[in-house]
């Protein structure tokens, strides 16, 4: 499962949610995918927000029905992002709730590392997949054009159930 960020446009005028971030006016969709690129859990923040924040609380929201008697699947086995969502405090925590943290490590501005550089892999293409999807599949998330944030989720959930629909009719 892999959480990524796509800051998204606002139209004329933004709306509520909305504020200027990294790459401007805007706002973030946070979303954890599973192995597929099938997304799990999806949510809005403004464009200024934190990342690293919203991960556990998207990971508290995950529930996935599997075909054995008992409580559904709350947790994966691993969490692969990039390197926006790198912090020790994140790590830790992660591990706590038994994740293997996957997570592409930043580089600090002045130290240079020594040697040949160590190849990390990082599996991001999955979440990539379930981004273009939205992007190309439903033009509705592209720019947000809603005034009221509850609106756009709407839409947003709407967009992973059609995706989801689309996988299990076949």
């Amino acid at each position: 499962m892999e959480p990524l960020t796509v800051l998204f446009p606002t139209g004329i005028g933004g709306g509520e949610g909305v504020s200027y971030g990294y790459k401007g006016k805007g706002i973030l969709i946070h979303s954890i995918t599973d192995a597929n690129g099938m997304p799990v859990v999806a949510t809005t923040t403004p464009a200024n927000g934190d990342e690293r924040q919203q991960v556990l609380p998207m990971l508290a929201q995950i529930r996935l029905a599997t075909l054995k008697r008992g409580n559904p699947k709350r947790r994966p086995k691993a969490l692969a992002a990039d390197k926006g969502y790198d912090a020790r405090w994140l790590r830790k925590s992660l591990r706590t709730l038994g994740i293997r943290p996957q997570l592409k490590k930043r580089q600090s501005r002045g130290k240079k590392p020594l040697g040949r550089p160590i190849k990390e892999i990082v599996p991001r293409y999955q979440q990539e997949r379930s981004f273009s999807w939205f992007q190309r599949k439903y033009r509705r998330l592209v720019v947000r054009w809603e005034r009221l944030k509850v609106c756009f989720d709407a839409f947003l959930l709407l967009a992973c159930s059609y995706i989801w629909f689309s996988k299990l009719v076949g």
